[in-house]
């Protein structure tokens, strides 16, 4: 009986390492036709020993197609990411950031993700350098997506200068202390695409880089 790895190795003898180690599927079949060609009639290749075969090809054949489908749908949604990230430049979008900036009209907007009814809510404001510079009493809040502005004052009154500004909003719930989520609104002045499946990165005007998948809102 002829075996199916020595009639690989005589039929690959002329061919790199490389290829000996990788057949496709017309490899395959060709080894079979041989196997079958030269087997010994007196002691021919059993119907069982013929379907293990025939079950271990159809068996690798399928996980590549499947490999080869995966890659196909990885590539086509890193495509989709890209071209919807590049649509954005120019656009608002608002993101989940706490980071928002104070421009030199004086006026700072963010948004709370209230996600239930609040009796109190305090937004604290921190400069880059991490000093608090104002605290603002919001009161009690209805739940949603609630948006508060910031006059770009100081406790005493005395307007800061323009620039990023840290927002941290909470609350208190059964005695708890509970920090709400915040986003902030800017425009998209260039994209980055991600590297090894990583969403694509969206910079954005006075505020720096997020991520696509951060952004939550276009406006």
């Amino acid at each position: 009986m002829v075996n199916l790895n020595s009639v690989a190795a005589a039929g690959n003898a002329g061919q790199t390492a490389s290829s000996r180690n990788s057949l496709g599927q017309e490899d395959f079949l060709k080894l079979m036709l041989a196997q079958l060609r030269n087997q010994d009639p007196f002691s021919p290749m059993e119907s069982g020993e013929q379907l293990t075969q025939i079950a271990q090809f159809t068996a690798a054949t399928g996980i590549q197609e499947m490999q080869k489908s995966f890659e196909r749908f990885s590539q086509n949604s890193a495509t989709q990411q890209a071209l919807q990230a590049a649509s954005l430049v120019g656009r608002t979008v608002l993101v989940e950031s706490d980071t928002a900036y104070l421009s030199s009209d004086g006026s700072l907007t963010a948004t709370l993700d209230v996600p239930m009814r609040l009796n109190n809510c305090q937004v604290a404001i921190y400069a880059e350098s991490g000093e608090l510079v104002r605290e603002i009493g919001l009161g009690a809040l209805e739940p949603g997506q609630v948006e508060f502005s910031w006059d770009g004052t100081d406790s005493k009154g005395n307007p800061l200068p323009p620039g990023r500004y840290h927002i941290a909003a909470s609350t208190t719930v059964d005695g708890q202390d509970w920090l709400l989520t915040t986003y902030t609104s800017a425009e998209v002045q260039g994209v980055t695409l991600g590297v090894g499946g990583a969403a694509p990165t969206l910079t954005l005007a006075d505020i720096g880089e997020v991520s696509l998948s951060s952004v939550t809102r276009i406006r």
